[in-house]
């Protein structure tokens, strides 16, 4: 008989995701071999960007956009609160962790939110799906647009210089444009997309392996390693956690206080409070070319495992109460 997986065990990806960056530790790619790399990094990132948009339906965006305060509340808290919190956490939460790792933090909060497990955990919890897969999916599209904007600003303001044309316009090229692309192809190969989402999973994450490797064989190159140490990663835990807790509070609290039904309340909460590493990831090698890429990236991963935890945690008690209930004031009582 088949043993049932441990659920304190990471899923495969993030299981990955660690080998990964396990290997890059111990064997990062060199010179010529880096070059290739990198080269078919840019292809997998242009590809992975196209697959989004074939996979956006716009039905799907159109059909749940007449529930706009919902929506308007999500990209607030994904585009707003988080950037906010970033920066007014900074005192507090700098000290904790070393200025390439905080760099990374910023980055983070400026990043759209995820679409399957946002989708996926509404699902379970009984939340409004249709409004989930809109909210979610607007999310992405518009973080290829507000997330480098942010960043130019939140993130600047914490390190040294800015985001210049060439990085703009490297953005447009890699992201946007092959983005566009499969949005204006959708009509011709979008039914063999939806068809094949399962296979096309995996170009998905080979891709963001492909980044997190050599992300991380160029920082550990620079001796990443050496500049990062284990009470500065015990911070950064602590950073992320901190960051959860509150978005997870505020998208709950002010769910409430504006009358939204429960399914709409646990919507808001899920997409409001998450952030995406397949987005993430691929954008952060576009934008912070030539910079400590590991140590940016970093974060984001962390918060990327930190939140699926507690969001599957959460989905599975909220999913097992009635649908009259109320979602627990201020989370505290998920617990009991």
């Amino acid at each position: 008989m088949l043993m049932s997986r441990p659920k304190l065990l990471p899923d495969n990806f993030t299981l990955c995701l660690i080998a990964t960056v396990a290997t890059a530790s111990l064997l990062p790619c060199h010179g010529q071999v880096a070059i290739g790399f990198n080269w078919l990094t840019n292809l997998a990132i242009g590809l992975l960007f196209f697959l989004h948009g074939a996979k956006l339906s716009r039905e799907a965006v159109i059909a749940g956009a007449t529930h706009w305060r919902l929506h308007l509340l999500v990209l607030l808290s994904t585009f707003a609160l988080f950037p906010l919190l970033g920066m007014a956490l900074k005192p507090l939460l700098s000290p904790l962790v070393t200025p390439a790792l905080y760099t990374g933090v910023l980055f983070l909060c400026t990043l759209p939110s995820t679409v399957q497990s946002s989708i996926a955990f509404t699902s379970m919890a009984k939340g409004n799906v249709p409004a989930a897969v809109c909210s979610a999916s607007a999310s992405s599209l518009l973080g290829i647009f507000f997330t480098p904007l942010l960043a130019g600003v939140v993130v600047s303001s914490h390190s040294t210089g800015g985001f210049s044309l060439d990085t703009i316009w490297s953005i447009v090229l890699q992201l946007l444009v092959p983005f566009i692309a499969g949005q204006l192809l959708r009509p011709v190969i979008g039914k063999w997309v939806d068809r094949h989402k399962g296979v096309l999973r995996y170009v998905d994450q080979g891709s963001i392996l492909l980044v997190v490797y050599t992300a991380f064989s160029e920082a550990v190159n620079e001796g990443l390693w050496h500049t990062i140490p284990l009470t500065a990663l015990a911070g950064l835990v602590f950073v992320c956690v901190v960051l959860l807790a509150i978005a997870l509070l505020m998208t709950s609290w002010v769910a409430r206080r504006s009358g939204f039904s429960r399914a709409d309340q646990i919507t808001i909460i899920f997409c409001g409070s998450k952030k995406s590493l397949a987005s993430g990831i691929p954008m952060a090698k576009v934008m912070f070319a030539g910079h400590a890429l590991g140590a940016i990236v970093l974060p984001l991963m962390l918060f990327h495992q930190i939140q699926l935890m507690t969001c599957a945690v959460l989905a599975q008690r909220w999913g097992a109460r009635n649908l009259d209930d109320e979602v627990p004031t201020g989370l505290a009582r998920a617990k009991r």
